[in-house]
């Protein structure tokens, strides 16, 4: 009777130390790829393909998945690519270990802004160029795939960040991919001068690339 007695209060304990070590509530988490697999609409081997794991992204740096949730040996992720806005599920084993982010990206198109928070609190935040009405910066939920180091490419200054967001045009190499980038023309922000990259002051950059790990998440409004 006395370890029944007990147990209510051993419970208690393992549900504190349970919630001690869970992530917190603005953590995210995110993995590289360690295998090339089906990415399915739902986490069973028979449900319908939503796109293919990729290895690398078009910088050939190691691709980036932003995990949602995690079920019975099966993890769901955001999708990289087009269209914006994918998710899927593949099992834990086509990911390598799973990592963790307090900092997060907002841009606000509207005001042309950006801020960078760690932990809930605002540690960073800078007036931006974003695409034109013809060739806009999409808006939804992203995160960062790449940190570049960039020479020779003053237009872009020295630092960027490669995002998961795609765009019908992009001022990044090869277009498509939105890149949060220096800049050679500081005097058009704030303002709407890409073609769907995020531009910044390039004293700003240097700041947002010391601060911003792979992985951090993406929001623009």
């Amino acid at each position: 009777m006395r370890n029944r007695r007990r147990l209510p209060a051993l419970h208690g304990l393992i549900v504190a130390a349970t919630l001690a070590f869970a992530a917190p509530a603005s953590a995210s988490t995110w993995a590289h790829p360690v295998n090339i697999v089906a990415i399915r609409a739902q986490p069973d081997t028979a449900a319908k393909r939503v796109a293919t794991t990729r290895l690398l992204t078009e910088d050939k740096l190691a691709e980036v998945y932003l995990v949602l949730q995690r079920r019975d040996g099966w993890v769901k992720v955001r999708v990289p690519g087009r269209p914006n806005g994918r998710t899927g599920w593949v099992r834990r084993t086509a990911l390598g270990p799973l990592n963790t982010v307090d900092t997060r990206i907002t841009v606000n198109r509207k005001t042309a802004t950006l801020t960078l928070t760690k932990a809930g609190r605002t540690v960073f935040k800078t007036r931006v160029g974003v695409g034109k009405p013809s060739t806009p910066t999409p808006a939804g939920h992203f995160w960062v795939r790449e940190k570049l180091r960039l020479t020779n490419a003053p237009m872009y200054g020295a630092y960027a960040l490669g995002t998961s967001a795609y765009a019908k045009v992009s001022d990044w190499p090869g277009g498509g991919v939105v890149g949060i980038h220096g800049t050679d023309q500081p005097e058009l922000i704030p303002g709407r001068p890409s073609h769907g990259c995020v531009r910044v002051r390039n004293a700003d950059m240097t700041r947002l690339y010391t601060f911003t790990p792979v992985g951090t998440p993406i929001t623009i409004v």
